[in-house]
């Protein structure tokens, strides 16, 4: 339910360089000038969808129900990728219909609506700048209690993408690095529970030609500038570096393989 004073995070890849997050900001105050805007991040890599579907999972639900998203990475813009709002969990999302929402609707029920309505949109819509024209005043209408189904049509089905599932078994587990984020830390797709629920009295993990021979608790558990691995705050398996960058030290990048063979 949005509340009389609505909360709608930003989340791109449009940096501030320019004047693209004004842009947002602004069409959205000239329709209500009572939400609370909440900057998550413009620093998603540019075009990048998966790493802003990263962001926007880990990020939406610590808000409170009822919070609006406002979520553009959106190299399809102008095409005939639908835009759209999702409804997950007590929350809603507004963005491009391009697999930056796959994060979010993976384990929770969810409901969609094109946003086609041009009554709900700017007079004048560009054909580089949706997230002024299309998004932003979306938000805007739907935190001052415009229904979803006043946006458009249902929708069936959103395009998602899927990180391949490690693959395990008693000897060990494979895995890959999925997300890097701006420490560099190489963030895999391995779950705290794969490991914890292992069967071994020792491990070692391999990232490129690293061999890492237990699991810390904190960055300040090695020497400076040393590498570790450690579960971060979004339960995964992290290859990090203290005080320094993985991706860096180690020249292992997004996509690379993270192995974890258990010692009987």
């Amino acid at each position: 339910m949005i509340t009389e004073s609505p909360i709608i995070t930003l989340t791109t890849d449009f940096g501030y360089q320019d004047y693209y997050v004004s842009a947002l900001k602004a069409n959205i105050l000239n329709i209500n000038r009572n939400v609370r805007l909440i900057d998550v991040s413009h620093s998603v890599p540019a075009q990048d969808i998966m790493a802003g579907a990263w962001v926007v999972k880990n990020s939406s639900f610590l808000y409170p129900q009822g919070t609006i998203h406002v979520c553009v990475i959106d190299p399809g813009v102008g095409t005939d990728r639908k835009p759209l709002l999702v409804e997950a969990g007590g929350h809603y999302f507004i963005g491009p219909d391009n697999g930056l929402f796959s994060l979010i609707a993976e384990d929770r029920p969810w409901k969609a609506w094109e946003i086609s309505n041009p009554d709900l949109m700017a007079s004048e819509v560009s054909g580089t700048f949706h997230g002024r024209d299309i998004f932003a005043p979306a938000a805007a209408h739907l935190s001052k209690g415009v229904k979803p189904e006043e946006f458009g049509s249902a929708v069936a089905d959103i395009k998602t993408y899927r990180w391949a599932a490690p693959i395990s078994d008693s000897q060990g587990i494979q895995g890959w690095v999925v997300h890097i984020d701006r420490y560099g830390n190489l963030i895999t797709n391995i779950p705290k529970t794969l490991i914890s629920n292992g069967t071994y009295s020792s491990l070692n993990i391999y990232a490129g030609t690293t061999k890492l021979k237990e699991i810390h608790h904190t960055y300040q558990n090695v020497q400076t500038g040393d590498p570790l691995a450690l579960f971060g705050s979004s339960g995964m398996l992290e290859i990090s570096v203290n005080q320094g960058s993985a991706e860096e030290l180690l020249n292992v990048h997004k996509g690379a393989p993270v192995s974890v063979v258990f010692q009987k």
